[in-house]
């Protein structure tokens, strides 16, 4: 997603103005010139950028028609879901190069302020929701996990659609899903084991050596190998950038219409309790990242930013996990499903306003405090 923004630019100009891009971020950021020629974009590859953009109309749509007949999702397999998973985070890792990791040295008290916020606002939300709304076990753990989760890819998109700090989100999110291999499943863990206590008086045995096995393999590994193609194969990289976003946001779309389909049944009969839990949750977590940001004095449009990376969470890690780690609680997937496409919506209203009012911008796009 790193590159959506530039491939979009691009796509807007007409032939005449096309102009040399640099990689990893624009002059505005680094204040240095280091750019490299992109060629104009052919039909095919516009259609796709503007299909990614679509997102969260694809989400709405294939969730609606998930609940309103499952067969049109139920052929998918679960055991696919990893794998559909790792296509999200290949997709990431391609658009990343070291340039974008030696921003954070850059800027290291926004990507702080940035990751902290999402690492302690969603985990604690989710386990005060969870005790408030008294939920049953399962969905306790789903929702837990959702808050316990990075970020996710569809946070830049919803960030590209808002005006926002494009690179600053791509940054955010790099950093929270790295960070994932240790935080989400210890986080969850301790949050599963202290709200399970409080609410049934005995704990749930979390395996977190399984979670933090499962977190490296589903996230990790393909991020990374993105990172080493685009390395060494940066040309053939550059030639499927253009249609990597879809793909991610295809494979969003199957995993979470799988899961509402299968659990169609009881998500209809969980009523307001879960779905008031998932839906505080996100828009508490957009809320907050923003207040928050701002009272540490982190400009409007970054602060905007943060708010986009807090309040949208990698829900499909967060059904993986759920699946794959707790398998005797079969309920546990179905917050996540009800997250992607709660902060799809909530994402898209927040993008609205955004273009609605836009923040003030001035000087460079991202500014350390």
């Amino acid at each position: 997603m790193g590159q959506l923004q530039k491939l979009n630019e691009e796509a807007s100009r007409p032939p005449s103005e096309k102009r040399e891009l640099n990689t990893t971020e624009d002059t505005q950021i680094t204040g240095q010139n280091q750019p490299r020629a992109l060629p104009g974009l052919n039909k095919t590859e516009k259609l796709f950028i503007a299909l990614a953009n679509a997102f969260p109309v694809w989400v709405v749509l294939g969730a609606g028609l998930a609940l309103w007949e499952p067969a049109t999702a139920t052929w998918f397999q679960p055991a696919w879901i990893p794998w559909f998973l790792g296509i999200i985070m290949l997709s990431m890792g391609l658009t990343l190069t070291a340039r974008d990791f030696a921003r954070i040295l850059e800027i290291p008290g926004t990507v702080l302020v940035g990751v902290g916020l999402q690492y302690l606002v969603m985990p604690f939300l989710a386990f005060g929701l969870a005790r408030v709304f008294q939920l049953p076990i399962d969905f306790v753990i789903g929702l837990v996990l959702v808050g316990c989760c990075p970020g996710g890819t569809a946070s830049n998109v919803v960030c590209f659609i808002a005006r926002l700090n494009i690179a600053l989100s791509v940054t955010l999110t790099t950093c929270s899903t790295i960070l994932a291999v240790l935080m989400t499943p210890l986080l969850t863990t301790w949050l599963v084991q202290s709200v399970s206590e409080t609410l049934t008086g005995t704990a749930v045995e979390v395996d977190t050596l399984g979670l933090l096995i499962r977190t490296f393999q589903v996230v990790i590994l393909p991020v990374t190998g993105g990172i080493a193609l685009n390395h060494f194969f940066h040309g053939w990289v550059a030639r499927i950038t253009a249609y990597t976003p879809f793909l991610a946001v295809l494979s969003i779309v199957l995993i979470v219409d799988f899961i509402l389909a299968a659990k169609k049944n009881a998500i209809l009969e969980s009523g307001a309790s879960l779905l008031g839990a998932v839906v505080i949750l996100h828009f508490m977590g957009f809320l907050l990242g923003y207040g928050l940001a701002r009272s540490l004095r982190i400009r409007d449009r970054d602060a905007r930013t943060i708010s986009v990376e807090v309040g949208m969470q990698n829900s499909g890690l967060a059904t993986e996990l759920a699946r794959n780690n707790f398998a005797a609680f079969g309920l546990a997937t179905v917050p996540g499903a009800i997250s992607a496409l709660t902060h799809c919506i909530l994402g898209s209203l927040v993008a609205g306003l955004c273009r609605l009012w836009p923040a003030p911008h001035r000087g460079r796009e991202i500014a350390d405090r």
